[in-house]
């Protein structure tokens, strides 16, 4: 149906719009109701793996939420994202491959959604949706990368690849630091649940973005209760590699999880949506640990079944029929074609996609969903990390060594049939050497400047993993994620942040840092190239590590600390690509100092209006 509100919205001229106003029942006379478009709910699990759902057989836990999910809708069966974090949402954000859309890591810039794609956000917000994102997001912090930037009206979260301390630490809420409140995947969910309450009354996008189980393992004792002592039934497909404490933990956080689900899906059936909303919950990527997943190979971080295979359930009541097993090969790349058709949103673009609609697949009542695994499919969809690449079309799974299995028959990967199936064996090699090419695979990734003064956000936040350290400062934790610096030596010791100011003028610098009671009377710098701010310590902080009193197993991701805003004061930028530089000029000035010096997390820069004031 055209889209006529649209017409009177271009007519503002006297009678032209008495006209249109006058005709539109004329118009509309005699063409069938439309139904109101359904709002859609997209929940993502950080590192969940296939076998982390009771319903998918694992009996160390119980998850009544997602398994009642599952019953009342559709369960996938194959269905694949990528290894790790940053590719997967890239791809469920867009329809494209994550090489397609400039993302080739998970951290040092590298993470950033090229922002001339379009997102599900953007297509459906520009049809009329309100939409929020709360939880992890992992594609970009500053503008235009960040999710306020891409179609999102609202989110409430972090921007990292993981986050440092799950209880009342710092979140980004609009573009700006604030405190959560307690446990961060009950704060993302309690936000989400207060968000609809004030958007239900038009249509809606939801992301709810979990953290967990990602690590550290952090989960409140309500969970960690029942998983504390407990003996693990079902076990690791290698159990010499499985970590007791830390599945325990991992199972811990996903009933935390599934509970959390539960609140929001009770809530939309109290507000009486049910019938007008679809639900969708998948993870990121395979397990982030050796635990039970129902004999699959490979974990988080793997191209193999285990590393890429995730739960997909999909609910719209009405219209889904209640426990629909969907057996054919899909992935992340097909929610954004999948959603905007089920939510009737045009896609201009389609042949840009790389993912297919699977509405028909949903809704239609005569599809022979059932079926066992098909065989003779042309479609191949590809797994990639880290250089390796991994096909999977029809019941095979070509690996990233050239070895073929055929998963109908043998789902664990035991059993090489290259030889036995040359032709599939050298379709899907040719077809993974194509990819390669076709994607850019190879090609060296430069550093490239992270934008300063972006239009769009007010503030522009620059925080440690996006910085380098020179001289004696370093960083703490090889995982830039969360991390900070210390370990300051001298005045030529720095944290640099190299950027691209797109709009010059004056900007009011603040620093979150953790403040020693020996760095009392130092003095911190920012450095520009046409200018600096400056200002003396006069007050200590806690510099105790938070994090390791609520772990449950030793983290591999550094501790992170109460660090505190302190004021730079006003530096001029100018325009165009530079390094911005903090030094720290010590009260002591003795040749080697006897403590690391404050700890620096992040730095934000908020560009004053002309005739503001200091």
């Amino acid at each position: 149906m055209p889209d006529f509100f649209a017409c009177l919205r271009g007519q503002r001229q006297g009678r032209k719009w008495l006209v249109v106003v006058t005709a539109l029942p004329v118009l509309l006379a005699g063409l069938p109701a439309r139904s109101a478009p359904p709002n859609v709910v997209l929940i993502v699990a950080d590192d969940l793996g296939w076998g982390d759902l009771s319903h998918n057989g694992n009996t160390n836990l119980h998850t009544p939420a997602l398994d009642q999910l599952s019953a009342e809708g559709a369960t996938f069966k194959r269905f694949y994202v990528q290894p790790v974090c940053a590719p997967t949402r890239a791809e469920l954000l867009t329809g494209c491959y994550h090489p397609r859309v400039g993302v080739s890591g998970v951290s040092e810039g590298l993470e950033r959604l090229n922002a001339t794609r379009p997102t599900i956000a953007d297509r459906f917000r520009a049809a009329g949706y309100a939409t929020a994102a709360f939880g992890k997001w992992h594609n970009g912090t500053q503008a235009p990368h960040h999710p306020l930037c891409r179609g999102f009206d609202e989110f409430y979260g972090f921007t990292s690849g993981h986050w440092g301390h799950y209880y009342d630490f710092w979140l980004d809420h609009n573009g700006e630091l604030e405190k959560g409140n307690g446990y961060a995947a009950d704060d993302f969910t309690d936000h989400a649940i207060d968000w609809i309450d004030t958007q239900h009354t038009k249509p809606f996008l939801l992301l709810l973005a979990f953290n967990t189980p990602h690590s550290p393992m952090q989960v409140p004792d309500r969970w960690w209760a029942s998983h504390a002592a407990q003996e693990l039934v079902g076990r690791a497909t290698e159990p010499s590699k499985e970590d007791f404490p830390h599945t325990r933990a991992a199972l811990a956080m996903c009933e935390n999880l599934d509970h959390n689900v539960g609140r929001l899906l009770e809530h939309v059936k109290t507000l009486g949506l049910e019938e007008q909303t679809i639900i969708v919950f998948l993870s990121d990527n395979g397990p982030n640990g050796h635990r039970w997943n129902d004999g699959l190979k490979g974990i988080k971080g793997s191209v193999e079944e285990g590393g890429v295979r995730s739960p997909l359930l999909v609910r719209w009541t009405g219209k889904i029929p209640p426990g629909r097993v969907v057996s054919t090969n899909s992935a992340a790349i097909d929610l954004t074609p999948t959603l905007t058709q089920l939510a009737d949103i045009p896609l201009p673009d389609v042949t840009e996609l790389d993912g297919i609609s699977l509405a028909d697949e949903l809704l239609d009542q005569t599809a022979a969903l059932n079926a066992s695994l098909p065989v003779g499919t042309d479609r191949i969809l590809y797994s990639h990390w880290a250089g390796r690449i991994a096909a999977r079309s029809g019941g095979y799974l070509r690996d990233e060594r050239g070895r073929l299995y055929d998963l109908r028959i043998d789902p664990i990967q035991q059993h090489n049939v290259a030889q036995q199936h040359p032709a599939i064996s050298a379709r899907l090699s040719a077809a993974v050497n194509a990819w390669r090419t076709r994607m850019e695979i190879d090609r060296s990734h430069e550093a490239v400047p992270f934008l300063v003064g972006r239009p769009g956000l007010p503030i522009t936040p620059l925080p440690a993993r996006d910085a380098v350290g020179t001289g004696h400062v370093r960083r703490s934790n090889r995982y830039p994620n969360c991390s900070y610096f210390s370990g300051w030596r001298s005045p030529e010791d720095r944290v640099v942040w190299h950027v691209d100011v797109e709009q010059a003028g004056r900007y009011e610098a603040t620093l979150f840092a953790a403040i020693p009671a020996a760095s009392v009377g130092d003095r911190l710098t920012l450095h520009t190239p046409t200018g600096k701010a400056t200002v003396t310590l006069t007050q200590a902080t806690d510099t105790r590590p938070l994090g390791a009193a609520a772990d449950r197993t030793p983290r591999q991701e550094g501790d992170v600390l109460d660090f505190h805003p302190f004021r730079l004061g006003v530096v001029p930028l100018q325009r165009g690509p530079q390094s911005l530089s903090l030094g720290v000029t010590p009260v002591k000035t003795t040749a080697v100092r006897d403590h690391e010096g404050p700890a620096v997390w992040h730095l934000s820069l908020r560009r004053m209006a002309a005739d503001e004031k200091p």
